[in-house]
C-alpha cells in the first residue's frame, strides 16, 4: 500500500515539487562525487557499497571497496569465499555483522537465484540484514524501483526543506521523514535522485553551518526561510561517556600464543579472534590482574613477563583503554568458557586471523620486536 504523502508547506505552489526534483537532479549532475560504485548500475557493486556505507564515512569506505572488489569481483566469488577471508577484508570497518550478512546473502543469491540479483522487493526482504533503507537503496539504484531511502544526510535535508522540527530519528518523526522522502521522489531517475538527496546533505546541507547559498533548494526551504537551519532537526542528546580499563593477556608457550575465537552469539566482534581480555579494577596490580584474567578465562596458570601495549578505542558510549601484558604459561590446559575455540598460533599466523581493530593493534605490538614487517 502506498504511503500517505506529507502535507506540503503553504508557500509551495503546485509546481514546486516538480521544480525540486528537476533542480536537485541538475545540481547532482554538476556536483556528484566520482565514487567507484557509481560507475554503473551493477547491483553487486551497489549492494556491497551500501552495506559498507552504513554507519561509515565515504572516505573510509573507498579503499575497502576497492580491496573487497579485487578479492571478490562478483557474487559467485563472494559466495564461494570462506567467512574468515570475508571478515579479514572487512577488518577495520567495524559492525562485522554487515560482512556476515553480505556473505550469507551472496550464498542465497547463488543458490536460489542462480547468481542473479532479484529486482523483487519481496525477495530482498528474505535476505539477512536487508531493512527499509537497504531495500530502497539497492532497488532504486540498480533497477529504478520507486522506493525512497532515508539516512542521516537525507533526513536532515528533508527536515529542513519542510521545516519539520520533530526528531526524525525516532517514533513519529522517523515515520514522517520516510513519508517526506516518498513525497519528493520523482518517477524517473529515481536512483539518481536518492543519491542526490544524500549528496546534498553530505556536501551542502551539513549539520552545522550549512552552505545555503550553494543549495539548489534554497528558494523553497522552510528552515532557510525562517533562519532555523541550526535547530532543525533537533540535535542528538550527547551520550554520557564511560571510561573503562581492560587487560589483554598474550599467553605465550614457547613461540606460540594463545588466541580465542569469540562465539557467534557475541554482541560484539562475533567469531573474531583475540587475546583474552577483561576489566581491570582500580587498585589491582597490573601483573596480578593479568595472571587472574588468564586463570579465569582460560584455566591456565601463567607468569607475567611484561607490558607491551596500550590500545585506546571507543565502543558506543565507552572509551576503553586496553593494556596488553605478555605472560608465560606455567601449567594447565585451556578450558572451555566464553570463547568458542582456542588455538595456539605462531606470530606469522596472527597476521592472517580475522580480528577487531584494537586486537589487531595488540597482535602487531606483541610480535613487532621480533618480526617488525609481519603486518605491513
Amino acid at each position: 500500500m502506498p504511503t500517505i504523502p506529507v502535507d506540503r508547506p503553504e508557500s509551495w505552489t503546485p509546481r514546486t515539487l516538480a521544480w525540486l526534483r528537476q533542480s536537485l537532479l541538475q545540481w547532482f549532475d554538476r556536483n556528484r562525487r566520482d565514487l567507484p560504485w557509481r560507475a554503473d548500475r551493477d547491483p553487486y557493486r551497489i549492494w556491497v557499497s551500501e552495506a559498507m556505507l552504513q554507519q561509515t564515512t565515504v572516505a573510509a569506505v573507498v579503499p575497502y571497496f576497492h580491496r573487497f572488489l579485487a578479492a571478490f569481483p562478483d557474487v559467485r566469488t563472494l559466495a564461494a569465499a570462506s567467512e574468515a577471508d570475508v571478515l579479514r577484508l572487512w577488518e577495520g570497518l567495524g559492525y562485522y555483522r554487515r560482512a556476515r550478512h553480505l556473505h550469507a546473502t551472496a550464498k542465497r543469491i547463488v543458490a536460489d537465484h542462480d547468481g542473479r540479483f532479484p529486482d523483487d522487493p519481496a525477495a530482498w526482504t528474505e535476505f539477512p540484514g536487508v531493512g527499509r533503507y537497504m531495500l530502497g537503496a539497492i532497488l532504486s539504484q540498480a533497477f529504478e524501483r520507486r522506493l525512497p531511502i532515508v539516512e542521516a544526510n537525507s533526513m536532515r535535508v528533508l527536515s529542513r526543506l519542510f521545516g519539520n522540527d520533530a526528531d526524525p530519528r525516532t517514533g513519529a518523526g522517523r515515520e514522517w521523514v520516510w513519508r517526506a522522502a516518498e513525497t519528493v521522489l520523482p518517477r524517473k531517475r529515481i536512483g539518481d535522485f536518492n543519491q542526490a538527496l544524500m549528496e546534498l546533505g553530505a556536501l551542502v546541507c551539513s549539520p552545522r553551518a550549512p552552505d545555503c547559498a550553494s543549495c539548489p533548494w534554497t528558494g523553497a526551504c522552510i528552515a532557510n526561510r525562517d533562519n532555523r537551519q541550526e535547530t532543525i532537526p533537533p540535535p542528538k542528546r550527547p551520550l554520557a561517556i564511560e571510561r573503562v580499563r581492560e587487560v589483554a593477556v598474550a599467553i605465550r608457550s614457547g613461540e606460540r600464543y594463545l588466541v580465542g575465537r569469540r562465539p557467534a552469539g557475541a554482541g560484539r566482534w562475533a567469531d573474531l579472534w583475540e587475546f583474552p581480555h577483561a576489566d581491570w579494577p582500580v587498585g589491582e596490580d597490573l601483573f596480578a590482574a593479568s595472571e587472574r584474567i588468564a586463570r579465569e578465562l582460560t584455566g591456565l596458570t601463567v607468569r607475567a613477563e611484561g607490558e607491551f601495549a596500550n590500545v585506546r578505542h571507543g565502543v558506543t558510549r565507552y572509551v576503553i583503554v586496553m593494556t596488553g601484558v605478555r605472560v608465560e604459561r606455567v601449567r594447565g590446559r585451556e578450558r572451555a568458557g566464553f570463547h568458542a575455540e582456542w588455538r595456539w598460533v605462531l606470530p606469522a599466523e596472527l597476521a592472517d586471523l580475522p580480528t577487531s581493530t584494537p586486537q589487531r593493534a595488540l597482535f602487531r605490538a606483541v610480535v613487532s620486536p621480533t618480526e617488525p614487517g609481519l603486518f605491513d
